[in-house]
């Protein structure tokens, strides 16, 4: 492994290796990890070098451990600057991203909405970022009940402009609400749903949500989830047909079909054998 300009014990993240297979995430403060070391934390969160190292080296998995550290040490000054890796999910398809700074966050804390409301708010941001950022606001408020009323006044902030962004987009919003029981939106999630600008296919239509929003008992007209389970099948044999194609055509060696820069072993190789067979 290539040496690297990170003193002890932050060092010691760039030995870890493989994320993969763990539930739960390590003691990093067990190391020796305090908030002196912070700074160090998030250069090496942030480090270009260490996404693109060879996917054999331990060393390409320690900005997934670094921010996992920061969660840990409650380094609210980390917010900002991990809101620059977001664009990965759009650009890389890099999946730790989506899934784990979300939660991340949530650990930062209330420190975290005005960053991340910041950041969802800005259109020039990609889709899959954006909601990222949006996962990010409902896990600080369901970490943190005393900043719940914050996170979901920056949900229906975005909300708002509900013409104007992605149904997609307005479809996850519309769940990191109900995920956080935010009764208080229900009239702008009508008026969204009212003028067809949310994906039914996140989490429902209008209907659902007020029977998880506890404002309907039952339904009252057929649910459009039958229909869609209809196209969830169809659209699982194409994903299949896709990832036997992968197998047949990419090397185990060769660089992932994902952008990610890791050989195809060491990235979806296992993902693709498992939609392969079903």
């Amino acid at each position: 492994m290539t040496e690297r300009d990170y003193p002890a014990p932050v060092s010691e993240l760039l030995t870890l290796g493989d994320c993969r297979g763990q539930r739960e995430w390590m003691d990093y403060r067990a190391l020796g990890l305090g908030p002196e070391h912070v700074p160090d934390l998030i250069r090496m969160a942030l480090d270009e070098e260490l996404y693109w190292a060879d996917s054999e080296d331990d060393a390409v998995w320690a900005p997934i451990h670094a921010w996992r550290a920061l969660a840990q040490l409650h380094a609210e000054e980390a917010a900002q600057p991990l809101t620059r890796l977001l664009h990965r999910i759009d650009e890389y398809g890099d999946d730790w991203v989506g899934e784990e700074l979300p939660r991340v966050f949530g650990h930062l804390g209330p420190v975290a909405i005005p960053v991340l409301a910041g950041y969802l708010a800005d259109q020039t941001h990609g889709l899959w970022a954006r909601v990222a950022a949006a996962h990010g606001l409902s896990e600080i408020g369901k970490r943190h009940p005393e900043a719940r009323s914050a996170a979901i006044a920056a949900l229906t902030e975005t909300l708002e402009q509900f013409a104007d962004l992605k149904p997609v987009l307005n479809g996850f919003i519309v769940s990191y609400l109900v995920d956080l029981d935010a009764v208080v939106a229900a009239p702008l999630i009508e008026r969204a749903f009212d003028g067809n600008h949310v994906d039914i296919t996140v989490m429902g239509d209008w209907e659902d949500v007020q029977i998880k929003l506890g404002l309907l008992d039952e339904r009252d007209t057929p649910s459009p989830n039958a229909v869609l389970g209809d196209l969830s099948g169809l659209w699982d044999e194409v994903r299949e047909k896709e990832a036997r194609r992968r197998l047949r055509e990419i090397g185990r060696n060769d660089p992932c079909w994902c952008g990610s820069g890791k050989k195809y072993k060491h990235c979806h190789l296992r993902d693709d054998q498992e939609l392969a067979r079903g």
